[in-house]
């Protein structure tokens, strides 16, 4: 459920470990919240102290508890960022909290990108606030691997063929799941979405707001329906595009997330044929066969990059997974995959550093593969072992266009299959009692969230709408769709979804 590209890009990350004592300190100058949980007062009382910070915005820390079965225990702070109307401030409707998605990507650089190129309109009316979940970005990050170990990790083999690499992929599993305990003691057992949406309400109330107003892409629709079962008279305006289906575990979600990588990898390759840069002719069929042949031969052997750099068919593998995010990336994948068809990966290998954030040898932008990991293997029940993963990858591969896709899918779940502890929330359909208006977009052609999930969602909330977009790419909002665009900025400003059944084309 990794973000959208599209969305993630626009994000800066600077990470700092601000946890606050044990003992809450919080201004006494603002009465306790009427709707704050038993032994929750002080943090529902308090105040944000907003100053300057980078690309423009005002930030601030929101002060949370690390456990919230222990109020009165430790505490961490939270990066929140804010900007703020541009329109009138007579006009002003409150707050829209923002959330790109992941598990693990930072929200308050997202904040600006929301104001100025996806919601400009939305923005004229609302503070457009964005704020890092525990554990990501700014929030206490999470680290389970260092440089060196994250390299090691997004540079092995995810598709095991033999039974050495199977241990060695087993291994590392283990073994990153004990680096959280090591290098995150204080927020290894204390990430998760439950613990998330339980911010976002104290969020709310800092905020000023009795309502929350929350525009969530991709994992980001989870914590929205989370919050929605919740806390249902607290929901206000929300947008949940590229929705997640609450009902799945882990590896359902993984092979929803595999047939909608290979729908969205034949339609690349029927794409392709159409342009002459294609490197493969003769058809789409031509071009999944060129493309299987080029993995097939790194796993014999690397393929030689600039900079004395070589390309691993991991690399490779993600390369095509981040080009599926959006379709503005297929040109780069045809271009990627001549140059490799003529002996240089360069520039596959770019589009797998961009896709890790990484910034240089052994350096990364951020925490998002620790997050990413431990969020998702907190989150959900525990996958199989070795032998069940392998048996999916097996059954997944049969008929896939690109079937090492398919099996990396599968064996990606190693690490939750050897994690410390998890939720105790079993996957079940969204149950909310709210009466609120909550608009659902969906994607036709989304690999990550596959359009049957916002499907599924809207039939579990009553009260929903789904908008559709019939198109390619993960999630639709901001991404050029004006039609899209007009009628959930008519949603946010105005509180009136579209009509059911509504298409955008």
């Amino acid at each position: 459920m990794k973000v959208s590209r599209r969305l993630r890009r626009v994000i800066s990350l600077a990470i700092s470990f601000a946890i606050a004592g044990t003992a809450l300190v919080i201004p006494t100058n603002v009465a306790r919240a009427a709707d704050s949980p038993a032994g929750l007062e002080a943090y529902y009382g308090q105040v944000l102290d907003w100053s300057s910070c980078a690309n423009g915005l005002t930030c601030a820390w929101l002060t949370v508890p690390l456990d919230y079965a222990v109020p009165a225990g430790t505490t961490i702070r939270l990066r929140v960022s804010k900007a703020k109307i541009t329109g009138l401030e007579e006009g002003r409707q409150g707050s829209l909290v923002v959330n790109p998605g992941g598990p693990g990507a930072p929200a308050v650089d997202f904040a600006k990108s929301v104001a100025d190129g996806i919601a400009p309109n939305v923005a004229k009316v609302f503070d457009i606030v964005g704020f890092d979940p525990r554990g990501v970005g700014e929030s206490v990050p999470i680290v389970c691997l260092t440089g060196p170990q994250t390299t090691t990790w997004l540079q092995t083999d995810q598709s095991p063929d033999t039974p050495a690499e199977v241990r060695r992929l087993m291994r590392l599993s283990a073994g990153l799941a004990q680096g959280c305990l090591t290098e995150s003691p204080l927020m290894a057992r204390h990430v998760g979405s439950e613990n998330t949406i339980r911010d976002m309400d104290i969020l709310r109330q800092a905020l000023g707001d009795t309502k929350l107003n929350f525009l969530g892409f991709s994992y980001g629709t989870y914590l929205g329906t989370l919050y929605a079962e919740a806390f249902p008279d607290r929901v206000g305006r929300f947008v949940l595009d590229g929705a997640l289906d609450p009902s799945l575990d882990l590896m359902e979600i993984s092979k929803g997330q595999s047939a909608g990588f290979q729908v969205a990898m034949k339609r690349f390759a029927e794409n392709c044929t159409r342009h002459k840069d294609c490197p493969y002719r003769g058809g789409a069929a031509n071009v999944l066969t060129g493309i299987n042949r080029l993995l097939e031969q790194l796993d014999r052997s690397p393929l030689k990059a600039s900079k004395g750099r070589s390309l691993l068919q991991a690399e490779a593998v993600t390369a095509l997974f981040t080009s599926m995010y959006s379709e503005t990336m297929w040109p780069s994948l045809r271009y990627a995959l001549r140059e490799a068809s003529e002996g240089n990966g360069t520039a596959l290998l770019d589009l797998a550093d961009y896709a890790n954030d990484r910034t240089g040898p052994n350096s990364y932008d951020g925490n998002l593969t620790s997050a990413f990991i431990s969020i998702s293997c907190w989150d959900t029940p525990a996958p199989p072992g070795a032998a069940g993963l392998g048996l999916a990858a097996v059954n997944w591969a049969t008929g896939a266009g690109v079937p090492l896709m398919a099996k990396t899918m599968s064996w990606g779940n190693a690490p939750c299959s050897k994690w410390f502890g998890r939720t105790t929330r079993v996957p079940a359909p969204a149950s909310s009692t709210t009466t609120a208006p909550i608009l659902i977009v969906g994607t036709t052609y989304d690999p990550a969230t596959p359009y049957s999930w916002s499907v599924a969602l809207n039939r579990q909330l009553p009260t929903s709408t789904l908008l559709t977009y019939q198109g390619d790419g993960h999630t639709a909002y901001g991404g050029g769709s004006a039609c899209i665009s007009r009628l959930v900025d008519a949603y946010l400003i105005k509180g009136t979804p579209p009509a059911a059944r509504t298409i955008c084309r």
